[in-house]
């Protein structure tokens, strides 16, 4: 038996707490869009990154609208016809729009996290590094798609979430879906990590990848969190599961495009100085500041290369044939 706030009640804070985290993800859709198009020339645009923040905001924006023609449903129009009024309603997992919503929410995560495991592929150039994250993200599909149909199929229990033919299949997805994040974000921060270890030695100033590891960070930390809380909620059979579900959809779109929008602005700043001349940190030190450009959407590994890219000799190396090319925006890959 679920604790907690009821299942009607537990709708109503959902259903605002995910508009206000919607309204929040749209904003940063444009935000997003804006970093990625911004200057930038119609065939060098990043097109696959564009519709994988589109896909994201059709899913979420999705979910919205069911879980707000559920709202009207539970509270309206079955409000008195629906056996065990609203509460019931709400918790009944063969309702048809429950199993959209909860396919939406399985759709979007597997999207997410399989952004995730490409931009390890990108950043490692190593299908053997993704092997792991892979298998976990394949697993957490199955376990998702199995969850979602044993609740079509519950005969028993229909109102029972927590009941055990539904709830380890749950418990799985959300547990591998939170492995699966942790994983690729590890071996994300890892690598980048390194690559600033290699680099920092031959520069008197902290480079940019510095500041790449912490928006990662950000975001697995948003993400996880999240998950986190679900599955504590749902482990104790607590409502509260029901409103971190709700909340999902836009706290994945959010975690992916505040990557895109940070990376940005601090592109701006490195590429712009401000009219008081360099970076506070770089004044203090007394060095002059020259304008730098900073390509933004993946870390490339290349052998053979200076540790700036290309066409950049006199310039330091990584050692041991390896560097760091940052790769802007209007790269065609995610």
């Amino acid at each position: 038996m679920a604790d907690g706030i009821p299942q009607d009640e537990a709708a109503a804070i959902s259903i605002g707490l995910e508009g206000i985290l919607y309204g929040f993800s749209l904003l940063m859709f444009i935000g997003t869009i804006w970093a990625l198009t911004n200057k930038q020339r119609l065939r060098n645009i990043n097109r696959p990154i564009i519709l994988v923040a589109i896909l994201l905001l059709i899913l979420s924006t999705a979910h919205m609208v069911v879980d707000m023609i559920r709202i009207e449903n539970g509270f309206v129009t079955y409000r008195d016809t629906f056996p065990g009024g609203p509460a019931a309603y709400f918790a009944d997992i063969n309702e048809p729009l429950f199993i959209a919503k909860n396919s939406l929410v399985v759709f979007q995560t597997l999207v997410g996290d399989g952004v995730l495991i490409y931009r390890c592929y990108v950043v490692w150039q190593s299908t053997r590094i993704i092997i792991v994250p892979s298998l976990l993200w394949c697993s957490s599909a199955v376990s998702g798609i199995i969850a979602l149909y044993r609740a079509l199929q519950a005969t028993s229990n229909t109102t029972d979430i927590y009941a055990k033919a539904t709830s380890q299949w749950v418990t799985a997805y959300f547990s591998l879906t939170l492995a699966t994040n942790l994983v690729g974000s590890g071996l994300l921060a890892y690598r980048i990590w390194m690559i600033e270890r290699r680099v920092s030695g031959n520069r008197a100033t902290r480079g940019p990848t510095m500041h790449i590891l912490r928006v990662v960070m950000d975001a697995a930390i948003l993400y996880s969190v999240t998950f986190i809380i679900a599955i504590v909620c749902f482990a104790i059979q607590n409502n509260g599961e029901l409103v971190m579900l709700y909340m999902v959809p836009p706290i994945i779109s959010i975690a992916f495009y505040m990557v895109f929008i940070r990376i940005a602005i601090r592109k701006q700043n490195l590429s712009y100085p401000s009219a008081r001349g360099g970076s506070t940190g770089e004044t203090e030190r007394g060095l002059r500041m020259r304008p730098l450009q900073v390509h933004i959407s993946r870390l490339a590994h290349n052998d053979g290369t200076s540790a700036y890219g290309t066409g950049n000799q006199g310039r330091p190396s990584l050692g041991k044939g390896d560097s760091v090319e940052l790769v802007s925006p209007d790269a065609h890959s995610p």
